[in-house]
This record gives C-alpha cells, structure tokens and sequence, in this order.
C-alpha cells in the first residue's frame, strides 16, 4: 500500500486497518516469545545438567610456611601469592629469600620423635 491509497482512506478504514495490523503483530510477538521462553528453558536446563554432573572440587593439603621473620616469628610465608610487607621489607634491608627460609630438617627431627 502507498501514501496516497492511506491519504484516500477514511479514518474509520485506518482505525479499522490499524487495528489489524495491531492484531497480527500482538499474536506474532506472543508467538515469538513463547519460542524464545522454550529455548530458554531449554539452555537453562542443559545448564542445570552440567553443574549437577560437575566432579567436587579435590582437597588440596594445607600448604605449610617456607620462609619466616626473623623479628617475628609468628609471622610466615608459604611462598604463594602476594609477598608479605615484612618480607618486602627484609628483601629491601638487603636479606636474600634464602635467608629467611624456614629450617625443616629440625622442625621434621622433633615431629619424628614426637
């Protein structure tokens, strides 16, 4: 349909053809979103399906301290993430990291007899 056959229209005939074109695009969309909410469902339960199947996570061993203050010897490194600020401190001061590890061989002696 072109501008003018709209222009020659009464508008009883547009109100009457807007109201069509209302209809069939609510019945489109209605269509369209049930679709839509059917794959949704679809992925999500997929989704579902796979996190249920997941393994559990494994339990990792606690990781023991490597490297301790001197100065304090309550505080300790395992040599994992961020570096601690008194270790940070120590490395300025000119200690090495081999300076400041933990002395196993005792530690294992009085474990053993223990």
């Amino acid at each position: 349909m072109e501008n003018e056959d709209w222009a020659s229209m009464s508008t009883a005939e547009l109100w009457r053809l807007y109201d069509e074109v209302t209809t069939v695009l609510g019945r489109r969309m209605t269509a369209e979103k049930a679709k839509l909410e059917e794959r949704l469902r679809k992925i999500e339960g997929t989704a579902a399906a796979a996190r249920d199947e997941e393994r559990p996570r494994r339990p990792y061993p606690p990781v023991l301290p490597k490297y301790q203050n001197p100065k304090n010897p309550s505080e300790t490194w395992s040599g994992r993430g961020k570096q601690p600020r008194w270790l940070k401190a120590q490395l300025r001061a000119g200690k090495k990291l081999n300076d400041l590890l933990i002395d196993r061989s005792s530690a294992q002696r009085r474990r053993r007899t223990g």
